[in-house]
């Protein structure tokens, strides 16, 4: 696992503003939302134009292979609001915040609620910015 993962500035500042807004209520998902928090405290904040290409972002198409399982996945990585469309992970989902900030090779242990997984970011097929959450 990288201590620094990128992010995009105006990323950083949506999924801050999410963070907050959800934090503000009684939410379920709190525990998911400071572990996304974790990650934004760690993470180097980047242009969007300096992003490089094989870099996890918010709606990156993203090819995954559980190294345990063998099972290979695209996955378009979405905000909350997004996810309920074929093959798109919620970023708020653990495997979400897992993704995000990390590069094409990256091999990552994650905490799901079923234990440890291992994921490595195979491809980054796309990063496209998402205009609404």
């Amino acid at each position: 696992m990288r201590d620094r993962i990128l992010i995009t500035k105006s990323d950083h500042q949506k999924l801050s503003h999410l963070i907050a807004g959800r934090l503000a209520v009684s939410t379920p998902d709190r525990e998911y939302l400071e572990s996304l928090e974790s990650e934004l405290d760690r993470a180097e904040i980047v242009a969007e134009e300096t992003l490089p290409a094989d870099v996890v972002a918010m709606n990156s198409r993203v090819t995954v292979k559980d190294l345990d399982t063998g099972d290979t996945k695209v996955y378009r990585l979405v905000f909350p609001t997004q996810s309920h469309a074929e093959n798109t992970v919620s970023i708020l989902a653990p495997i979400g915040t897992a993704m995000l900030g990390y590069r094409a090779g990256d091999t990552i242990h994650w905490r799901v609620p079923r234990g440890v997984r291992r994921l490595k970011i195979v491809q980054v097929l796309s990063q496209t910015e998402v205009l609404a959450v």
